[in-house]
């Protein structure tokens, strides 16, 4: 039970690094391109993916897997990841009317829960 509680404090820490990326990402292309949110949410979300898969590997899971096998696992459940993202998204801002930074606050702990289940359950067991 120690060692889940120390796996879930360093990917949280990694899940801010990469979280920060992907909001950076989101309000730039927003607030300075114009691109809408649920699109740029996406492309922040793959540019945070990146920054969350090397940090993971070796930071919270010391995983010894090579990355040929943990890189795959790892991208299938970023794309069920970034599809629940995109999903809430469209949920939260297009049905519930909320504001983009709102809809994406709540959907990032949702999607957070499911990203580290999978990879500790999945892309990181050695």
């Amino acid at each position: 039970m120690k060692q889940i509680g120390l796996q879930f404090a360093r990917y949280t820490l990694v899940g801010v690094c990469s979280t920060a990326t992907q909001y950076a990402i989101l309000i730039l292309l927003v607030e300075l391109f114009g691109i809408e949110a649920v699109i740029a949410s996406t492309i922040g979300c793959i540019f945070g993916s990146i920054v969350s898969y090397f940090m993971n590997h070796r930071f919270t899971f010391r995983s010894a897997k090579r990355h040929r096998e943990a890189l795959w696992q790892f991208y299938s459940i970023v794309l069920v990841g970034t599809l629940l993202n995109a999903g809430l998204m469209y949920l939260g801002i297009k049905i519930l009317h909320l504001q983009y930074i709102i809809a994406q606050l709540i959907t990032t702990g949702l999607v957070f829960i499911w990203n580290f289940s999978a990879n500790r359950a999945w892309t990181f067991r050695d």
